[in-house]
Formats: C-alpha cells, sequence, structure tokens
C-alpha cells in the first residue's frame, strides 16, 4: 500500500514519528512529510537522517492554513500532534481544546478535501471515562474522527488507541533513569497505580494494522499487559543495579486515575476479536431514535471494561525483559559508568 506513497505524519518530531521513521524509511515509500511547530527538532531530524524520502514542513494543526500546505499530494496520514500531558492540561484546557479538537477537525478537513485515501488518528486510553482535559480532548478527537468518518466519501478515517507508551518523551521511566543517576530519589505517585505498558514499536505496529484493515469510524487497541507502578519501580532499579534505591511517594498528580481503561464495556459490547487487537466498529445509528423502541439493542450483560486492573499484569522479571527492548534504557545503561552501588 505505501510503495511510492506519500505519508503526512503530524506531530512527526515526537517520538512516534521518529520511530515509523525507522520501519518504513528503507521500505519503497515514496516520500514522508514530517509537519510540526518545531523547526530545532526538525533540524536535528534533518541532520541526523540525510534522507532524500524525508521532508519537514513548518506548520501546526490550530492553523488550517499550514496544514493545507502540507496536505497537498499526501496519499495517507498519521495524525500525531497532540498535547499530551495530563497536569499541563489540567491548569491550560482550551490549550488541549485547540490542539487534540480543533487541530483535529483541521487535519480531517484537509485530507478530505486533498482527496487523502486514509487517516489513522492516535489516540489514548485516558479517551476512555476521561476524567482530566487531555482524556476529554482526546475523547472529542475520537468524536471528530467518528463524525468526519461519516460523511467523508473517499478519506476512510479510523482510530488507535493505546496505553502508556514505555521510553516517550515525557514519560515516566526516562524520569526514573535520570532520577537513578542522578543519585536522587525515584518519585512515585502511587505505587498501587496500573498502567499498560507499550513499546513504540508496538504503537507503531498497532498504527499499521489500523491503516491496512481499518474501516471508515473503526476504533483499534491491541491487547497490553500492565504492571503497578511498584513492579516499575523494582524492575527499572533492578537493571540499574540499585535495588534498594531511595523512593519517595508524592500522591497522584492532577487529573490521575488509580488505572486506565482501554476499552469501556459499551465499546466492547460492539467489539471484535483480532487476535492480538480489539476492533470497535463506527457506531451507525442516525438521528432517528423513534426505530429503537421497536426494535430495541442487545446488551451482553457479562462484558466488562478493558482495563490496567484487569489486564494481564506483568512480573518484576517481565518488565525488565521488557524494558530491555528500549533503546533509550541501553544508551543510558552504556552511558552510566560506575554509577552502581
Amino acid at each position: 500500500m505505501l510503495a511510492g506513497k506519500v505519508l503526512l505524519i503530524t506531530g512527526g518530531t515526537g517520538s512516534f514519528g521518529n520511530t515509523v521513521l525507522k520501519h518504513y524509511l528503507n521500505s519503497d515509500i515514496g516520500e514522508i512529510r514530517i509537519f510540526s511547530r518545531d523547526e530545532k527538532k526538525q533540524d536535528d531530524m534533518r541532520k541526523a537522517l540525510k534522507n532524500e524520502k524525508v521532508r519537514f514542513y513548518i506548520g501546526d494543526v490550530r492553523n488550517i492554513h499550514s496544514v493545507r500546505e502540507a496536505m497537498k499530494g499526501a496519499d495517507y496520514v498519521f495524525h500525531a500532534a497532540a498535547l499530551k500531558q495530563v497536569p499541563s492540561c489540567e491548569f491550560f484546557p482550551m490549550e488541549a481544546v485547540l490542539t487534540n479538537v480543533h487541530g483535529t477537525d483541521h487535519v480531517l478537513s484537509a485530507a478530505i478535501d486533498a482527496g487523502v485515501k486514509r487517516v489513522i488518528c492516535l489516540s489514548t486510553d485516558k479517551a476512555a471515562y476521561p476524567i482530566n482535559a487531555m482524556g476529554i480532548s482526546k475523547a472529542m478527537m475520537e468524536k471528530v474522527a467518528s463524525a468526519r468518518a461519516r460523511e467523508a466519501q473517499s478519506t476512510v478515517i479510523c482510530c488507535t488507541r493505546y496505553g502508556n507508551v514505555m521510553g516517550s518523551r515525557g514519560s515516566v521511566i526516562p524520569l526514573f533513569m535520570e532520577q537513578i543517576l542522578a543519585r536522587q530519589p525515584l518519585t512515585v505517585t502511587d505505587p498501587c497505580m496500573t498502567r499498560f505498558l507499550m513499546t513504540l514499536d508496538e504503537a507503531v505496529k498497532l498504527v499499521h494494522f489500523a491503516f491496512e484493515q481499518g474501516r471508515p469510524g473503526e476504533l483499534f487497541v491491541q491487547k497490553t499487559s500492565a504492571c503497578t507502578m511498584d513492579t516499575l519501580v523494582k524492575a527499572v532499579c533492578q537493571l540499574f543495579g540499585v535495588p534498594d534505591h531511595p523512593i519517595h511517594v508524592i500522591g497522584s498528580r492532577h487529573g490521575e486515575k488509580l488505572y486506565e481503561t482501554l476499552l469501556t464495556r459499551e465499546e466492547r459490547i460492539r467489539g471484535t476479536d483480532q487476535g492480538d487487537y480489539f476492533s470497535i466498529t463506527a457506531e451507525t445509528r442516525d438521528l432517528n431514535y423513534d426505530k429503537y423502541f421497536l426494535e430495541g439493542d442487545v446488551v451482553a450483560r457479562d462484558i466488562v471494561d478493558y482495563t490496567s486492573h484487569n489486564t494481564h499484569q506483568l512480573s518484576v522479571e517481565q518488565v525488565t525483559d521488557k524494558l530491555l527492548s528500549l533503546e533509550i534504557i541501553h544508551a543510558k545503561l552504556a552511558g552510566r559508568k560506575d554509577y552502581g552501588r
């Protein structure tokens, strides 16, 4: 599907965009466009890659004119641009709305107008039963994508939703490593808190699966294991040879949940098990609700939410193995010198 085609990645200078490049640059893809507002990161990528297949576009998803310019001639879009930090979105909720909701609408409008064949929007587990501004804005992003998918004639619009991506920019694992190397206590919000654990490579594979299989308005979720924060801390400390490293419990931050939900009960009712993934079909009901009083709807009462509490829980050893799949871990271990006690 990608042979000779043009792929646009919004927010392409982030961790996801860099991983997509690692997967696709050596394929027969025609061109990859990196769209973001960070000229420094774009310049760093340009110098590091030195690859004629990659083109860079300065712009912001909040500015539909810059999006339209980057969209011209694109065949496919991976929409990753977003505000993702829960605490900052709590303090500046309208900024989350402008980027995550309005920005998505701009991307989808430009894609439909430009005749783009497929758009995959990246969402988060925090969009399921959202309690914080970031999750609410991402839930609205999904609703915008679903509504646009109904009206688009030639553009297939799908969503992927995933949990914490290990080692991504702004995530907790790089913070823990820096604190260990600086001989500072690890700041843990709540040792009993559970989170899904997913690598960047798995995130790209999920998007690629949605890209190949997705139908208009469909949502895709990867079956993902989880662990407690206590287990994650022990695994990181074990890797760095400091099992007794001090820990400081700071309590939950603004808008944090004890556990995350990847699929709500209501979504699982209309979901399909596809092996490593769940797919949730688009809502097909229209505004004529009178007929549902006659037709009714089947409700499966034994279906429950898919959460980081009820999924498979990883042991310290299993989390350690997963951490060793991350390049950032190997880089930090190689640079730690003789830190271990």
